[in-house]
């Protein structure tokens, strides 16, 4: 097994995090689509898969790749992290700001450790 740094131990843990997050929200989602009274009960399952899948990737992502030292997982991982500041500013500038702000303190702690020179070399070496 390749050496595992901190960074990319923290980098697992965040993508990890996000993972679970939107699993359950897609799951939350679709359970609320089916037992409740949902103005559009397609629209709310189709979100509730979406949110099911992107949680399944990021674990993928997170276990399969990122943890076992893979070098494929960090390009998806960086991605996500990227994907979700437009997100936490639209939240902040939606006057949720206590979404908004933990959302891009996450994103930037993903990145850093993504893109930090442990991680770069445990994953791809000197060269």
């Amino acid at each position: 097994m390749n050496h595992r740094p901190l960074t990319l131990v923290i980098a697992a843990a965040v993508v990890a995090l996000e993972g679970l997050t939107a699993l359950g929200l897609g799951v939350f989602v679709g359970v609320e689509s089916l037992m409740g009274s949902p103005v559009d009960r397609m629209t709310g399952l189709a979100e509730a898969g979406f949110g099911v899948l992107i949680g399944a990737g990021l674990l993928w992502v997170a276990l399969g790749g990122l943890f076992r030292v893979e070098r494929w997982g960090r390009s998806p991982a960086v991605l996500a992290q990227i994907f979700m500041l437009p997100v936490a500013v639209t939240l902040i500038q939606s006057g949720q700001p206590q979404l908004g702000v933990p959302l891009i303190v996450v994103a930037v702690a993903g990145l850093a450790t993504l893109l930090a020179p442990p991680t770069t070399h445990a994953l791809y070496g000197d060269g």
